[in-house]
């Protein structure tokens, strides 16, 4: 997962929390309690069956049942497994990122934060891992931290539009919402350009999460008309979920809530 959920208070006026000692050079995982994983304890664990396999087909089989076991949900499985990629592989930052997203799933954000370092000390060019870094500082309340890494990301990957859409939001929380607007802005033009080339498509999810994101901006500063606009924009665009549960269904959900907020003074006048 590397989208942002917006937050759920009506407003933005969750304000910037400052680490003392926490730097995008010095996280706070650096400071965590957390406990190095032991490969020869994971070892004992792996199938016997395994070890008649090439060390290449092993790990192709291991990251297809961590694969298995994410779509089943069972995350704390996932992550055993992609620990034991890890130990067959320690210099793999792709297995280190993986992990650290199914920490920040399961709620182990110091843990996340530690993976997403190692990750980036063995390839700094990542600039996906970046943003979920980022994901993980805003979701701390870190939203300096979050905004540099963002930068970063997008520096590496200009056409990256979830860490746009992503900074957006993170710009929102920090009451700059001329600056999340521009963010949002960029996002949409970039997707745009995306779809002429028939080279990438940018889910309709995504770009209805775009224009919900700009319109909410639009609503706090006060520009009614534009919000209105969005909010429409981002209904057409979200598709409907059967799942409460989904992501895209509380999308709609707070859309439409922004949406009355807007439209019931006009309604009782009428």
């Amino acid at each position: 997962m590397n989208l942002r959920m917006f937050p759920v208070q009506p407003n933005s006026s969750r304000r910037l929390r400052r680490g003392n000692s926490a730097s995008v050079s010095e996280p706070l995982s650096r400071h965590s309690s957390y406990q190095e994983f032991s490969c020869e304890t994971v070892s004992q664990g792996v199938s016997s069956e395994l070890l008649y396999l090439s060390p290449s087909d092993q790990e192709m089989l291991i990251r297809q049942q961590a694969m298995d076991k994410i779509q089943q949900g069972q995350l704390t499985e996932a992550i055993e497994l992609f620990t034991v990629l890890i130990c067959y592989n320690p210099h793999n930052a792709s297995n280190f990122n993986n992990r650290g997203l199914l920490y920040f799933q399961n709620g182990s954000l110091e843990k996340a934060l530690t993976d997403y370092n190692r990750a980036l000390g063995l390839n700094p060019r990542l600039g996906k891992v970046y943003n979920n870094r980022a994901n993980c500082y805003a979701t701390l309340g870190l939203l300096e931290l979050a905004i540099a890494d963002y930068e970063t990301a997008l520096d590496l990957d200009p056409l990256d539009i979830r860490a746009r859409l992503n900074q957006g939001i993170t710009f929102r929380q920090l009451d700059q919402y001329e600056d999340a607007i521009a963010s949002h802005d960029l996002a949409l033009q970039f997707a745009q350009l995306l779809a002429s080339t028939d080279e990438t498509t940018v889910p309709a999810s995504v770009e209805g999460h775009l224009y919900a994101e700009r319109g909410r901006a639009y609503h706090l500063l006060g520009d009614w008309n534009c919000a209105i606009a969005d909010y429409y924009r981002a209904l057409d665009r979200l598709p409907l979920a059967e799942s409460s549960q989904t992501l895209v269904y509380r999308l709609r959900s707070q859309v439409k809530g922004w949406l009355d907020e807007l439209l019931a003074p006009l309604k009782s006048e009428n």
